[in-house]
């Protein structure tokens, strides 16, 4: 009898499950903001998409860039493939907007100066394009929001203080203030603002309130962030504050708060005051802070507050944990803020009360379920580009859009982007990798070498480059799990220390149970080009140098991988050496036994843009693949491609003679894959092997989370036999 009722309960489990359809977001699209540029612009200009709102039936976004002096409007009607709709030209900065039906509201700063201050709120109608009317305001505004029954708007007037002066710290007048106008039938009214003083209220500097956020509830109450101040106050429909109290401070455990070149989560900071950016209502007695700081604080994470001021619920270090764990944590702001989230957004999906807290940092949003404001539930980390700046859900259509702010045109990087996330049955795209379940909180980035066991199906190396100097490690990779888990981190030293000097750029099997790996040299920083054998606990047992016949040529731009046919190394030489003909670089042989050294040619794609490199080799069977990418991303992107070469046609000639041209087939276009993920095409495919099974996979470089979304992605690309 007991076991016939544990297969009904199992059965009735199983019909629950099946019911219950796994939902999560994942990235369906990205919009590059130079495109809203017109036609004969000069899109090399800088952009940027901070704040971004949405027109009453979802359709039509629209958000403000600063450097450029407009708003910029957006149609996703089909949301998969985002249009543009053009730029309109603000009298000043654009700070903020809020939408009423087919009425955008923008708040522009046109002050002459942190003195001299003033503003606008400017009336767009969102059908027309067009400007119809603007409302003065007394001072320069930051943020701006619509009471939700849409009786009202409010803006936070900072007033903002000269950074440059008194050392940077707030005292600077004139003093901030919140100002209100009213609203009547979709139409703001410019007779009727009111300016609410807040100035003698915060600890720190109560005569320089700087309000930062606003955010407006159910009842019409309006929660104001005192950044600098680390205070919030709360104002009634009527222009009253009706409570005061400071943000307060968090105890940080496990973080690093060291820039050094090396991921170490043992520090603390005790009594890091928040200093709250961004706030949002979750229901008409909570509301959600992101905690970024500025001038004393940055508590890392964000906080559930009682609008009495009680704490409800405080991530600590947590969030910042979970960025970690996925490799969007940015070691070079670790003696700073660490991954400073910034944003807030608040929205029902599916009935679910969820909060959206958005990393500037670490490139990326955490979605939480507040079902309990106590208790948070932690549902997904997604990618949501480079510096994310604004967010805004539209749930009748299941979507979150992210604006995110930083453009890197002047580095070679990505452009600032809108990027929109769809709601939907189906399993989290995102992320790929991560180091979930280590026993130890291990963070990586800047995957570049990768190479497969040669017994375990699904088992990896990877290894990072010179991004974390002080930290060479190599990562063992579970790839049959989904997402790939990173299972171990074992540290690459030299005489019982970490080694220095190293930039490893490819991994392979020594066949004996250690390692060979290749560094690109760097002769600037004191990164020797060099060959290394390490043990199996990592340990550096043997350097190879290369010979002069190679150094007397040598560039920047060296060794990218390493692999072994026979008992010979092969490595790929990224780009040119002087002595190469132009599109042609070196795969370089060397026979530890023997200690001789050859080469043979390989002819790269030739671009009109940039230029392209060699960015892995690995052997397998009959063949030998190479990853050839160029050095673009986005749209521009147009070589990231799997090659193969016979290892039959792998005879290396003497070092200084007539190098023979190695054919090459290709086997395989990564940008379908890399455009799979809904954002723009990363630059960086840097590690590619095949496992014993004949699977292949592929890795790309984030580079440390420094200007680049922190996206690492490990793709698993099926059996090399069918390609």
């Amino acid at each position: 009898m007991l076991k016939h009722l544990l297969l009904a309960t199992c059965a009735t489990a199983l019909l629950s499950g099946a019911a219950q359809a796994e939902m999560n977001f994942n990235r369906l699209s990205s919009f590059a903001v130079p495109s809203n540029m017109a036609q004969g612009e000069d899109q090399s200009r800088e952009t940027s998409a901070e704040i971004i709102a949405a027109s009453e039936d979802g359709m039509t976004l629209i958000y403000t860039d600063s450097p450029l002096g407009v708003v910029g409007l957006i149609d996703i009607t089909d949301a998969a493939n985002p249009k543009p709709l053009g730029n309109i030209e603000m009298p000043g900065e654009p700070t903020s907007v809020a939408v009423i039906g087919q009425r955008a509201y923008v708040a522009v700063n046109t002050s002459k100066d942190y003195v001299n201050t003033s503003g606008q709120l400017v009336e767009v109608n969102l059908e027309t394009r067009e400007i119809v009317e603007s409302c003065a305001i007394g001072g320069q505004p930051d943020s701006i929001a619509l009471s939700k029954d849409g009786s009202f708007l409010v803006i936070a007037v900072e007033n903002e203080r000269d950074e440059d002066l008194g050392d940077g710290r707030t005292g600077q007048m004139p003093a901030g203030f919140v100002s209100m106008f009213n609203v009547t039938d979709g139409v703001v009214d410019c007779a009727t603002l009111k300016d609410v003083d807040v100035t003698g209220l915060a600890e720190v500097s109560p005569e320089d309130p700087e309000p930062e956020f606003v955010k407006v509830n159910d009842l019409g109450e309006t929660v104001v962030t005192m950044q600098e101040n680390n205070h919030i106050v709360i104002i009634d429909k009527d222009g009253n504050v009706t409570a005061s109290f400071s943000a307060g401070s968090v105890d940080l455990e496990g973080i690093d708060a060291d820039d050094n070149g090396a991921l170490s989560f043992t520090d603390s900071q005790m009594g890091r005051k928040r200093e709250p950016d961004a706030v949002g209502w979750i229901d008409d007695t909570h509301f959600a802070t992101a905690n970024e700081g500025d001038m004393d604080g940055g508590a890392r994470g964000w906080t559930i507050f009682a609008k009495d001021g009680t704490v409800v619920y405080e991530s600590g270090a947590s969030f910042e944990h979970e960025l970690i764990k996925i490799g969007h944590y940015p070691d070079k702001r670790s003696d700073a803020k660490g991954v400073e989230p910034e944003s807030i957004e608040v929205a029902r999906f599916d009935g679910t009360p969820m909060v959206f807290v958005g990393s500037e940092r670490g490139s990326a949003v955490g979605v939480y379920d507040v079902t309990d404001p106590s208790a948070p539930v932690l549902k997904q980390i997604l990618p949501s580009g480079v510096g994310p700046e604004g967010y805004v859900a539209i749930p009748s259509r299941n979507l979150l859009i992210s604006a995110n702010e930083s453009d890197l045109i002047e580095d070679g990087g990505a452009r600032a982007h809108v990027m929109i996330f769809e709601y939907g049955e189906g399993e989290a795209q995102y992320p790929t990798i991560t180091t979930e379940g280590m026993d130890e909180l291990t963070g990586f980035g800047a995957l570049s070498g990768l190479v497969a066991d040669a017994q375990t199906p699904g088992l990896l190396y990877a290894v990072n480059d010179s991004f974390y100097k002080n930290q060479p490690t190599i990562f063992t990779i579970d790839a049959t799990a989904k997402p790939a888990k990173i299972t171990k981190a074992m540290r690459v030293t030299r005489d019982g220390a970490t080694a220095t000097g190293l930039d490893m750029e490819g991994i392979t099997l020594d066949g004996q149970g250690g390692f060979w790996v290749a560094s690109e040299g760097n002769t600037e920083k004191d990164i020797p080009h060099a060959l290394y054998h390490l043990d199996a606990t990592g340990a550096i047992t043997q350097e190879v140098t290369l010979p002069e016949a190679l150094l007397a040529n040598e560039v920047r731009f060296g060794f990218e991988g390493v692999t072994m046919i026979g008992d010979t190394l092969w490595m790929a030489v990224q780009r040119e050496w002087k002595d190469d003909a132009q599109n042609h670089v070196k795969l370089v042989a060397y026979t530890p036994s023997s200690g001789e050294w050859g080469a043979v040619a390989y002819e790269k794609a030739a671009v009109d843009t940039g230029w392209t490199g060699l960015s892995e080799i690995t052997a397998h069977g009959d063949w030998v693949y190479i990853v050839e990418r160029d050095n673009q991303i986005g749209d521009a992107a147009a070589i990231k491609k799997l090659y193969r070469l016979k290892a039959a046609d792998m005879v290396p000639a003497p070092l200084g003679s007539e190098l023979p041209v190695i054919a090459k087939e290709e086997v395989r276009d990564l940008i379908p894959d890399l455009k799979a993920f809904g954002g723009y095409v990363v630059d960086k495919v840097e590690g590619f092997a095949i496992d014993v099974d004949g699977e292949m996979f592929a890795v790309t470089d984030n580079d440390g989370v420094d200007d680049s979304s922190g996206e690492t992605f490990f793709l698993d690309l099926g059996q090399a036999g069918t390609m």
